[in-house]
């Protein structure tokens, strides 16, 4: 699982003994819920409850053509609606706020060295540039990003030869990941990232 989507940009801190920081897209505001500003969240982490947590200050981006002007957003409070994370923002008042900030991305700013709570996640900006490998070590190219779905994450896998090659990020066919390694051990078949014979001709 990936905790946090691109794009992932490098802020270059004034403080040299500070660590740079990193922005990861978290959610995506969708409909209202109710009449006093709370909002559906297109979750885009793996740790919700921790990006979201009351008093978490995060960078806003409406999308082109929005009537919102907000660019910081401040969370209040937060709740599960059986599947779907509600969220309150000090800045989204009232419904018709909450309807002006549809489809706004919200992303959250972190420490470029920090990594999930759970050692089986991994943000976007740690696995791209891992080299790719098969179990028994031949290289199969380089991880060049991520396509994040609803049912399962993708490594986009550049072989090669060229050509992109999507791996379905679960632990049966990416056995391993090893960030200090810089690669990744992908179990790969004909047809996921080796083409399948009558590809090859």
């Amino acid at each position: 699982m990936v905790a946090g989507s691109p794009p992932a940009r490098v802020q270059p801190t004034p403080y040299p003994d500070r660590v740079e920081t990193i922005e990861v897209l978290v959610g995506r505001i969708g409909k209202p819920h109710g009449l006093r500003g709370e909002v559906t969240l297109d979750v885009r982490t793996d740790e919700p409850d921790r990006r979201f947590a009351p008093g978490a200050v995060l960078r806003a981006e409406p999308p082109r053509g929005s009537a919102s002007r907000v660019r910081e957003l401040t969370v209040t409070a937060m709740r599960w609606h059986q599947s779907t994370l509600l969220v309150d923002f000090a800045e989204i008042h009232d419904r018709n706020a909450a309807e002006a900030a549809r489809g706004i991305l919200v992303y959250a700013t972190i420490p470029a060295d920090a990594s999930p709570e759970d050692p089986d996640e991994y943000y976007d900006h740690q696995l791209v540039g891992l080299a790719a490998c098969d179990v028994s070590g031949a290289a199969l190219g380089e991880v060049t990003g991520l396509v994040h779905g609803g049912a399962q994450d993708l490594l986009t896998v550049r072989t090669p030869d060229g050509r992109d090659a999507l791996v379905p990020f679960v632990k049966a066919l990416v056995p391993e990941v090893d960030l200090t390694g810089r690669r990744v051990v992908i179990a790969d078949r004909p047809g996921l990232v080796t083409p399948l014979p009558e590809d090859d001709e």
